[in-house]
């Protein structure tokens, strides 16, 4: 792409990953700090072609290290507006993996990037992706006139440069929350991600923005007007199929041509069934605990483990890859304060456990009669302290669990065996039984048999 630049430049490099043991630096990620933002400003705020980096670059980093990273890009143009700077920044993302030996995972203040080892030999820096994005930006998007780039490793620049950018995404939620899915006829697609999940199709409409968190309905509109032909498309809205769980025809049969048929159906507003596929960028997973019949939420920052006994690393892989998986969701932190958030679940009343950090920060979009209801870290850390919170605290899950053990209890009071005995045999054709041969037969022993009628027949 240039000379100044020691290493190669394409979109061959975009699906590259780079192993712990090929890794000279790791930048932001879970176990450091970040956060990616730009900005569209008038033209003298902009200097066209700089490139800042402020704190130490990769040369003058220690191989196997950590550092906090920040990016921070502004843009200007006559024809550029508010609503672009989602899509731009969410471009940063496809951008920086296009330079070989660097690779970058997530968005917003989730990012988490790493350069290789053969790369740094080569001479790589931040100041040679900056000036790779500044070519990149131009060169895909006609209306940026001017670009400037500023990498932050220093570790006071960077909290300052969190601080800002999440003072922006809260303005950018809180913009698309005003706005409901019965407002639109239309709503917008993001394919950006299928490189990494090819049968993950992000549907973005008001009441639920994109898992990554980076482009709601607002700049899925501005998306296209920009670049008609590009990865966010229109959806045509259809037919409500369902207005609870979020199903629409127009959203079924968009996904099921751009999945290649993989993904039939898709619920925005419920876990269950037919939950909304998820690429692997997502901000946080809400997961269903059949031991307490509740929904948990955990988010990328959260270092713990959930009740189960298993940190948000090892969740991710079981939800990522562009699967419906059932009980497992990849959301975004906005969608948590959607008013239909898992409305067809029962939204804020079904969640039972979700990090500190995490409940402080959407402590303005939980009920206020269910914010000390619900678990974190600190009052549960496996399944049974869970339950005795949720007891103590009168949950709603737990008045809903007796009521479903009561009934359980009559149902088992009202029937009684017909027949107690101590050996039974039944052949098993054709059982869907896994690893079992075509015929084979089930022996059932000291069985007691229920039935609601019994009728015998001479032959």
């Amino acid at each position: 792409m240039d000379e100044e630049i020691p290493v190669d430049v394409g979109l061959i490099y975009e699906g590259e990953r780079i192993r712990k043991s090929s890794m000279y630096v790791d930048l932001a990620g879970p176990k450091s700090k970040g956060a990616e933002l730009l900005r569209v400003v008038p033209p003298e705020e902009v200097e066209d072609g700089k490139v800042e980096v402020i704190g130490p670059d990769v040369d003058q980093m220690e191989e196997g290290g950590r550092y906090p990273l920040g990016i921070y890009i502004k843009v200007a143009g006559e024809k550029l507006e508010e609503d672009l700077e989602g899509v731009f920044e969410r471009k940063l993302h496809y951008f920086c993996n296009y330079v070989q030996g660097f690779m970058h995972l997530n968005s917003r203040d989730i990012i988490w990037c790493r350069i290789s080892k053969d790369a740094a030999k080569k001479g790589l820096k931040l100041y040679h992706i900056g000036k790779a994005l500044v070519k990149l930006y131009k060169t895909e998007f006609d209306v940026i006139e001017k670009i400037q780039v500023t990498f932050y490793t220093d570790e006071k620049a960077v909290d300052e440069h969190i601080a800002r950018a999440r003072k922006v995404y809260e303005k950018r939620d809180a913009r698309a929350a005003a706005l409901k899915d019965e407002d639109v006829d239309v709503f917008y697609s993001c394919l950006l991600c299928q490189s990494f999940a090819p049968t993950h199709v992000c549907a973005i409409t008001p009441s639920r923005s994109g898992g990554c968190g980076a482009v709601t309905w607002f700049e899925g509109r501005a998306a296209v007007k920009v670049d008609p032909s590009g990865p966010i498309q229109e959806i045509p809205k259809g037919e409500v199929i369902d207005p609870v769980k979020g199903e629409f025809s127009g959203i079924n049969e968009y996904v099921r041509e751009k999945s290649n048929g993989s993904i039939e159906r898709v619920y925005l507003h419920s876990i269950f069934d037919y939950p909304h596929t998820s690429c692997g960028c997502f901000e946080a997973i809400a997961f269903y605990i059949p031991e307490v019949d509740g929904i948990g939420i955990v988010h990328r920052d959260f270092h713990g483990v959930t009740p189960f006994g298993i940190p948000f690393s090892t969740m991710a892989g079981q939800v990522g890859g562009g699967v419906q998986s059932q009980g497992f969701l990849g959301i975004s932190i906005a969608y948590l304060r959607s008013p239909k958030f898992l409305q067809a679940d029962g939204g804020w009343q079904r969640i039972v456990w979700m990090p500190s950090q995490l409940k402080e920060r959407v402590r303005d979009a939980i009920p206020q009669e269910m914010y000390d209801k619900i678990a974190t870290e600190s009052d549960a850390q496996d399944l049974e302290s869970l339950k005795e919170w949720l007891k103590q605290k009168g949950h709603p899950v737990v008045e809903r669990l007796a009521e479903e053990e009561k009934a359980e209890e009559e149902a088992e009071e009202e029937s009684q065996p017909v027949a107690t005995v101590p050996e039974l045999t039944l052949p098993a054709q054709g059982v869907p039984v896994a690893g079992a041969p075509a015929e084979f037969t089930i022996i059932f022993k000291n069985a007691k048999i229920y039935a609601e009628k019994v009728i015998i027949r001479r032959k």
